[in-house]
């Protein structure tokens, strides 16, 4: 098989691969959830608190892992497929609210180790400078989970009970991606070998203003992006929509974050890196400010679509901005330290979310807030 061939299955392996992970380490336990709490009497809040703790846990983790995925990249995904599948396992089997706890942080380990950042990692070492289509076509996949595994997991839920279901997500997660990655992610990074420069590189940057700066400013633009469009259902009720309008807005800004993939990778690639998420952030603001204002089922409509595409664009531009600006041979180590209050920041939106709106009266006035978040971001990225 020629090099091209072979790098291009492997790539087809690894969108693959992403899918079930979403679809089984994540979207699936969100499906669950209600499910859990009636059968097992815990209260409905404590299934959503295990998940946050598991997402706070792969923050945690992505500093680690990140390094390791730059030295041996097979062994770290592969491991953390096996971890996952033995969390499923462990969280099938919790008697107590606390046993399903522990499961989902030993899961939210595994999310570090199998999810996008650790994808983005292996194909930014892979691809390199070509990696802009890699990384949308990766993204695209992941975006397919929850279109695959929501309405897989809600009838096995249904059919065999909660429980059972994890089983067999465990069974597919261990037949397809541990496999998957033990064929075609790489053993180690020929290129990082043979350069000495790697760890004065990620020490430089770490070191720098400009490498905090903008992580400051990612996270900023994350965190008021995700507040707002995961508290999609409560806003939209708020101003009137019945609740199969409010999941219909909520699905439209998942549609369009696959519309905001796409117009990352027809973006000009030669601008300064800075110019992509400054851009984003100003977008951002205007269009959550657009959103907050919008009265009427077909203007709530259309500024989730690009609210979802704005929040689309940026997974890929944060998922590009440490190789912008130094270089593939570290990627791993910097971009777990730059995803590390990202991915925290994440877990917390929907419940910082809420709360801001409580105090400050409503779900409007809340983006209102969050708006000016995400152009604090974009004007703190400008010429960094």
């Amino acid at each position: 098989m020629s090099p091209s061939r072979r790098s291009g299955l492997a790539l087809s392996v690894l969108a693959i691969s992403q899918i079930v992970a979403w679809g089984v380490l994540y979207y699936a336990v969100l499906v669950a959830a209600p499910a859990i709490a009636a059968e097992t009497g815990w209260p409905d809040e404590a299934a959503f608190l295990a998940i946050t703790a598991g997402l706070l846990t792969s923050a945690v983790c992505a500093i680690p892992v990140g390094r390791r995925l730059d030295r041996h990249p097979r062994r770290v995904m592969v491991s953390g497929a096996i971890v996952g599948t033995v969390a499923m396992l462990a969280a099938a089997a919790s008697p107590t609210i606390w046993t399903f706890t522990a499961a989902w942080i030993i899961c939210g380990a595994a999310q570090s180790a199998v999810l996008y950042q650790a994808a983005f990692t292996i194909i930014t070492h892979r691809h390199q400078e070509r990696r802009r289509g890699p990384l949308t076509l990766v993204t695209l996949a992941g975006g397919l989970a929850s279109t695959i595994f929501a309405p897989l997991t809600g009838w096995l839920v249904v059919e065999v009970g909660w429980r059972v279901t994890f089983v067999i997500l465990a069974a597919i997660l261990a037949t397809v991606v541990i496999p998957a990655y033990v064929v075609t992610v790489e053993r180690t990074w020929p290129h990082r070998d043979a350069s000495g420069t790697a760890s004065g590189t990620a020490g430089q940057a770490l070191r720098s203003a400009r490498f905090w700066m903008l992580t400051l400013a990612l996270a900023l633009m994350s965190f008021s992006l995700y507040a707002v469009t995961l508290a999609a259902v409560p806003a939209a009720v708020e101003k009137g929509m019945d609740l199969q309008q409010a999941a219909w807005v909520l699905g439209l800004i998942g549609a369009g974050q696959v519309l905001g993939r796409l117009i990352y990778l027809a973006m000009p690639h030669t601008a300064a890196p800075w110019i992509a998420p400054a851009g984003v952030g100003i977008l951002g603001a205007t269009i959550l400010i657009g959103y907050s204002l919008a009265a009427g089922s077909i203007a709530m409509f259309a500024t989730a679509v690009i609210a979802g595409a704005i929040r689309g664009t940026l997974t890929l531009v944060q998922a590009s901005a440490v190789a912008d600006r130094w270089g593939a041979v570290s990627y791993g180590r910097l971009n777990g330290v730059l995803a590390a209050p990202i991915t925290a920041l994440t877990a917390l939106a929907p419940g910082a979310a809420a709360m801001v709106a409580v105090a400050m009266g409503s779900y409007q006035t809340m983006a209102i807030v969050m708006a000016g978040l995400c152009a604090a971001g974009g004007l703190l990225v400008i010429r960094r």
